[in-house]
């Protein structure tokens, strides 16, 4: 159950499921069900809006030329070759399409057609500013407009209904024109093509005019400096003597280049000499001269530094060693041939080493002869690079003036054919954009589309008619549903008890009436009824109460709600059934059960506080509806929350709760008065009775969250009042539910 002031945000949509998270096709039916009147009428003002528009809006028409436009436009800056290549890139496609659409053309066209003298273009008469100003003289009199006043409103009116579009990734653009005349819409749409060829082509005359008269004067500047430029290399070349040869090298860079090879290959030998050495000289470092060692230059090492005189001493040595290690074996390590066999290995082991000694003063020699075989060809480098120094600086010179010249000569030939382009094409103006379709008349207006226009005002009524029943569903802060009811409070719906009609009582004395109104409706409901089950869920939940409590208050957010009809029906019903039921009119303030059951005069709960009048003198036996009844009291006290807090009012419930099976307290409403929250600690559940489609959200939370302990003994709610044609439409099941218990059909849905 809820913690009072911590209800979820009520959503009062349609709700069948609330575990679904998307709507449903019945909750969609049921939401149509309901709101179907609002969103057809919202429909129907739109299809009428649609169709005024439709019968009101002049008829219009379109015509449509179609155009290749200049995708191969040569500028003065790009060669020949280029042109003929170039691929044009959308954005220049999209500007040629600005350029259609230019003020500059508009105007062109309409100087042509003399569209200033046309009515539709420059209005027939002053606007509807300028005539609500004069009504008030607020202007002077009306003068004539001028020439730049009737193009300024030409311009608009012709860019307004001017379209210029392009025919997918095509170069091909369609120049569409709506007038009220179908003639003249197809005679602006040519004249708009016709104008923007003129236009390009005389952009291409003054492009090529200017670019010839430039190109001429700076075709000379470029000869003289071609000319002077080639002059000063000459000159260069004799003054210092220079003399190229066929491969255009200087003879001291060949020299040099030679060298650089002699030397690149004196240091690949003097690394490879240096590294012999070094190799050699680790494994004498090996040597030992200690005569019962026996050590010979690693194989892996020498292996590179072999020859057949080694390779023949180190076999020797190898036999002898096998040979003494098994004369040893065999006579002892003292024996003279061992000893013999040890002294000619020692003296072999002597002759490997001084052989690899003999090596390595060879690899030494090899060294010293690589070292000033290098040093004399770098010797010999420097000495010719400072002889070449001056000359390589005057090459240097001759290359940078050579560069220039050629730099010079280059410039000069491309602006001479240019120069020669540009004279053509001014002579020979030409451009690739053509019509490719002339604009015909239309056959039919274009505008307003009437199976177009009703249905898109059919669907935007829809729209917005859903919108509309949306927005009424979410701004309705009423319960009509059980679902509601129970996602609100957290707890059970036990029951819904509908409206029964109400009739005008005769006119007769005024007395308490037993038998009348609602209550009398409910008390004597059929036994297999709709509303007499509700009832009986009603007993069933008090019965299955967890803590056995028997003293159950009945209690609304606000007067009104039908709680005394639903506490008094209830306690008729559960007193039929032979349980012994006590009904307490607790709603001092407004004793209406008192007054319904016929004993406004006698003494009550007010006299048992009061006067300490004993509760078996005040309890009146029902002999109709066979419950105990105690009313409220003749006078209305000021402190009613005190009186239903007192002690005898403790001992009584508590009397009570031994003696009957069911305690019914009739309550005050929550919302007006603090009696409720001043002894809900004295009941052990709460029913609520809210009044179907009246009672708010915000007063039913409000009025739970009032009080702590009737949120957390809140047994559960029920559904007063309720329509239950109305309620179908929300809850959307079948009048099957209805006709269970009797053959009796459900009150049927008036349209």
């Amino acid at each position: 159950m809820n913690i009072a002031g911590q209800f979820p945000p009520y959503t009062p949509a349609i709700d069948n499921d609330p575990n679904s998270g998307a709507l449903s096709m019945l909750q969609i039916r049921d939401f149509l069900g309901r709101q179907w009147r609002l969103i057809v009428l919202v429909t129907g003002l739109s299809v009428v809006a649609g169709a005024a528009y439709v019968a009101l809006s002049p008829s219009r028409y379109t015509a449509q030329a179609d155009m290749i436009i200049d995708t191969k436009r040569v500028s003065w800056t790009q060669t020949e070759m280029a042109s003929e290549n170039r691929t044009v890139e959308d954005a220049s496609v999209e500007s040629e399409i600005e350029t259609t659409k230019s003020e500059k053309v508009a105007e062109a066209v309409i100087r042509r057609l003399h569209l200033t003298e046309d009515p539709e273009f420059v209005g027939s008469g002053p606007g509807l500013r300028r005539r609500i100003f004069s009504l008030f003289r607020l202007v002077g009199p009306e003068q004539e407009p001028s020439s730049d006043e009737l193009m300024h409103s030409a311009l608009d009116a012709v860019k307004s209904n001017l379209r210029v579009t392009r025919l997918g990734r095509s170069y091909i653009e369609q120049i569409a024109f709506t007038s009220l005349d179908r003639n003249k819409a197809a005679k602006i749409a040519n004249a708009f093509a016709d104008a923007y060829i003129e236009d390009q082509l005389q952009a291409k005359f003054e492009a090529t005019r200017r670019a010839s008269a430039w190109l001429e004067q700076r075709i000379g500047e470029l000869r003289q400096q071609a000319s002077n430029a080639y002059k000063e290399v000459q000159d260069f070349k004799s003054e210092n003597s220079i003399i190229i040869g066929v491969d255009g090298k200087l003879a001291s860079e060949v020299e040099l280049d030679q060298l650089g090879i002699a030397l690149a290959k004196a240091r690949a030998d003097t690394s490879q000499a240096r590294a012999k050495l070094d190799r050699i000289s680790r494994v004498l470092e090996q040597r030992t001269d200690k005569e019962e060692t026996f050590k010979i230059p690693d194989p892996i090492v020498t292996d590179a530094l072999s020859n057949p005189v080694i390779t023949k001493l180190r076999q020797q040595f190898l036999d002898d060693q096998n040979k003494e290690s098994e004369w040893s074996a065999r006579y002892g390590a003292d024996h003279t041939a061992a000893r013999n066999l040890r002294a000619e290995m020692a003296a072999l082991q002597r002759a490997i080493w001084d052989e690899i000694s003999r090596i390595a003063e060879s690899y030494k020699s090899e060294l010293q002869i690589a070292k000033s075989q290098e040093e004399s060809i770098d010797k010999r480098m420097i000495e010719v690079f400072q002889k070449s120094a001056s000359t390589r600086q005057s090459q240097v010179r001759l290359r940078e003036l050579e560069t220039a010249a050629n730099t010079y000569r280059g410039i000069y030939e491309t602006f001479l054919s240019r120069f020669t382009q540009s004279v053509q094409q001014q002579s020979f103006p030409s451009t690739e954009a053509r019509v490719v379709t002339l604009a015909s008349s239309p056959r039919g207006p274009s505008s307003p589309k009437v199976g177009l226009t009703l249905a898109l005002a059919t669907l935007c009524g829809l729209g917005l008619g859903v919108m509309a029943a949306f927005a009424r569903e979410q701004m309705n802060r009423q319960i009509h549903t059980r679902a509601q009811l129970e996602k609100l409070l957290g707890v059970s719906c036990l029951a819904v008890l509908p409206a029964f009609p109400q009739k005008k009582p005769a006119l007769r004395k005024l007395q308490a009436t037993r038998d009348s109104g609602a209550f009398r409706q409910i008390s004597e409901v059929a036994p297999f009824s709709a509303t007499a089950e509700a009832l009986r869920y009603i007993k069933v939940a008090i019965d299955l109460h967890p803590t056995g409590g028997k003293v159950i208050g009945i209690v609304s957010a606000l007067p009104g709600e039908g709680k005394t009809t639903v506490a008094t029906g209830f306690a008729a019903f559960v007193a039929k059934s032979g349980a012994r039921t006590l009904l307490v009119d607790a709603d001092l303030r407004n004793p209406s059960m008192t007054r319904a059951l016929g004993y406004s005069n006698a003494p009550g709960l007010v006299d048992m506080v009061a006067e300490k009048t004993d509760f078996d003198d005040l309890v009146i036996t029902d002999t109709k509806f066979k419950f105990d009844f105690l009313p409220s009291s003749r006078m209305k006290p000021s402190n009613s929350s005190d009186i239903l807090n007192s002690p005898p009012m403790k001992d009584m419930l508590r009397a009570a709760k031994g003696n009957y099976d069911y305690v019914l307290v009739d309550l005050p409403p929550i919302l007006p008065v603090v009696d409720v929250k001043a002894v809900a600690h004295l009941f052990d559940a709460f029913v609520l009775v809210v009044e179907w489609g009246s009672t708010s959200t915000d007063e039913i939370v409000k009025a739970v969250g009032a009080s702590p302990i009737v949120s957390e003994r809140l047994l559960g709610a029920v559904l007063n009042k309720a329509d239950e044609v109305v309620m179908r439409r929300f809850e959307g099941y079948s009048d099957r539910r209805y006709t269970y218990y009797t053959n009796e059909k459900a009150p049927a849905e008036t349209v």
